[in-house]
């Protein structure tokens, strides 16, 4: 009962093993039967979970197997934050180094075009005449505000710049100060300096804050002088010239009147759309001007040229307004596209309306301009009819006369054209009889011709003809010729088909000799040894050797079983033909028309013998 246990186990055991297994496990699973494997079994079912093979668990152990591995994750957490870290600074140093490949060519360009700007005012104020006005302002403006410099500086930077050296010396008497009172001495200093920088401070406060007010009062000053498109005052007029301008008329007036004014309305309805979207619209897009100013300069630094452009002037927007969120600068961005667009629209409206405008003068100027030549034209027109009705009533009567020596000179004309033409006719029949006269000795000319060229013709042929026999006789003969050579040939091959016959016959009968030979040389050298057990079972000379028995004996080389006659290797290379075969065949030109012809020209080394030499080729 318990071998069937046991043999039941070992089947279950081994059948959820080979479940759980792949197949490259499967592969490794031995499945023969031992007898040590039941005995495990048995001693396994026996001690049950107790067996001495399995510890007790130590959870104090574990617990600081715990410990030690929530601190390497800990350790492999801040490895993962330094990383992301790590990445930020690189992206930050990329992002900074792309920002530099932006701002140094424009910092380049702003310092080109500071210097263009100010070698073209010195030039201009060079260029300039001594009596000219607004240049001399300009310079006595200039001198004045240098002079304000000079003084700001005075009475500014020149303070703070001696207090420092003030400073630096009573630094330097302190340090150098000997075993007095040194703590009443600093203490005293220390007073004085703070009275000193306190009243420094509060000093460049007032002037920072006066010249902040004195820089808004400039910006709102150069606000009122800035130069604003808005809508022209001659929108809604009709050109003075169109409106006085005397046409004969009214309806064409009143129709170019209507077009002014079709035209002013178009472009005026449009203009009053945008001015309240611009008028409702702040000019910093609601933000301030300082952050407004920032943005411009930053999204025209960064053209369109640049690579990875959004990502990068969002960055620096970013930087300098870090109180603006990505949304309120995408925003900001549009809503400026927007206000440019609406701008640069009115500029385009505007100029639009005064080219219409101008064309539409210059056509209605010329069009008034045809109409009163026109009707100037008509009036002169109907005074030259009136003339011209009195001036056809006397030139009528002299038609009439005009007509009747029209009238006999065209009978003469004709008269006389009638004897031109039968002049002409007879002309045309003489010339007539003349080209069939020319055209009959054509005829006949030619006719010589076809009869001489058909006489050449069947020369030819004759000729062609006899060529033609003699080549078929030398053809015949030359057939028979070869016909006799084909039959050589054949013979030829037929005795050599017969000598290769014998030859096989002769290989094949030394053969069976040689066979024969052997076979008697084999029944010489058959197994001939007694049954010897004691020699099987001794040791053989190859385990001597490898032992070492026996190595003082000497070893003989075996004679070879047969003697060999032939050529050595320098027998070989000594022939020519071998050697220049072998340079071809290195050059890669052996199979070449010259390599058959060089090697069939090369003598051998020494000549053949004289029984065989061939004669086929010599009769």
């Amino acid at each position: 009962m318990q071998a069937c246990c046991c043999c039941c186990t070992s089947l279950s055991l081994s059948l959820c093993v080979a479940g759980a297994m792949s197949g490259r496990d499967l592969r490794m699973f031995v499945t023969n039967y031992r007898t040590e494997d039941t005995e495990k079994l048995i001693i396994r079912m026996k001690y049950g979970l107790k067996h001495p093979k399995f510890k007790p668990v130590d959870y104090q152990q574990l617990q600081a197997l715990a410990e030690a591995k929530k601190l390497a994750s800990h350790d492999i957490e801040l490895k993962i934050k330094k990383t992301f870290q790590a990445a930020k600074r690189n992206k930050d140093n990329s992002l900074i180094k792309q920002h530099r490949h932006v701002w140094w060519p424009e910092l380049q360009k702003l310092v080109e075009s500071r210097q263009k700007v100010e070698s073209e005012v010195h030039k201009l104020l060079e260029s300039a005449s001594i009596d000219d006005s607004f240049i001399t302002e300009m310079k006595d403006y200039g001198m004045l505000l240098f002079g304000d410099q000079e003084v700001f500086k005075t009475a500014t930077v020149d303070p703070i710049w001696q207090l420092m050296e003030d400073l630096k010396k009573r630094l330097f008497e302190h340090q150098n100060c000997g075993m007095g009172q040194p703590h009443q001495i600093q203490k005293i200093n220390s007073n004085q300096i703070l009275q000193e920088v306190e009243s420094v401070k509060s000093q460049q406060k007032l002037i920072m804050d006066k010249l902040g007010q004195e820089i808004l009062i400039l910006e709102e000053q150069i606000k009122d002088f800035k130069i604003e498109e808005d809508f022209p005052p001659q929108l809604n007029e009709i050109p003075e010239e169109i409106e006085h301008f005397r046409c004969p008329y009214p309806d064409l007036k009143a129709t170019i009147l209507n077009e002014f004014q079709n035209l002013n309305e178009k472009y005026r309805s449009q203009l009053e759309d945008i001015g309240e979207w611009l008028k409702v619209t702040d000019r910093n897009c609601e933000w301030s001007e300082n952050d407004h100013w920032i943005f411009r300069v930053i999204v025209e630094v960064y053209s369109p040229e640049v690579q990875n452009r959004n990502q990068l002037y969002m960055d620096m927007l970013q930087r300098l307004l870090p109180d603006k969120s990505k949304h309120a600068l995408v925003d900001h961005g549009r809503l400026w596209d927007q206000y440019r667009f609406n701008q640069e629209h009115q500029r385009v409206l505007i100029r639009g309306w005064t080219r219409d405008r101008k064309d539409l003068l210059m056509n209605a100027t010329m069009t008034l301009t045809e109409a009163c030549f026109r009707h100037e034209a008509e009036v002169i027109l109907v005074n030259n009819r009136r003339k011209q009705q009195e001036i056809c009533a006397e030139l009528k009567h002299k038609v009439q006369q005009m007509r009747t020596h029209q009238e006999e000179i065209a009978r003469l004309e004709a008269a006389i054209v009638a004897r031109k033409r039968e002049q002409e006719e007879e002309k045309q029949r003489k010339e007539i009889e003349k080209e069939r006269n020319r055209r009959a000795v054509d005829r006949e000319t030619i006719k010589q011709f076809y009869t001489e060229k058909e006489r050449k013709r069947e020369e030819a042929e004759q000729r062609d003809k006899k060529r033609l026999e003699e080549l078929k006789s030398i053809m015949a003969n030359q057939a028979d010729v070869d016909r006799e050579r084909v039959w050589y040939r054949q013979e030829m091959l037929e005795k050599r088909i017969e000598e290769k016959k014998a030859m096989a016959l002769q290989k094949m009968k030394e053969e069976e000799e040689r066979q024969k030979r052997l076979d008697v040389f084999w029944q010489k050298m058959g197994v001939v040894a007694e049954c010897d057990p004691v020699r099987m079972m001794s040791d053989t000379e190859a385990s001597k050797a490898r032992l070492r028995y026996g190595a003082e004996e000497e070893f003989f080389l075996q004679k070879p079983l047969f003697s060999l006659a032939t050529y050595t290797d320098k027998q070989f290379i000594a022939d020519p033909r071998i050697r220049i075969e072998l340079a071809l065949r290195e050059a890669g030109l052996h199979n070449t028309f010259y390599a058959r012809e060089v090697l069939s020209k090369i003598p051998p080394p020494r000549p053949p013998r004289r029984d065989l030499e061939s004669t086929l080729f010599k009769d």
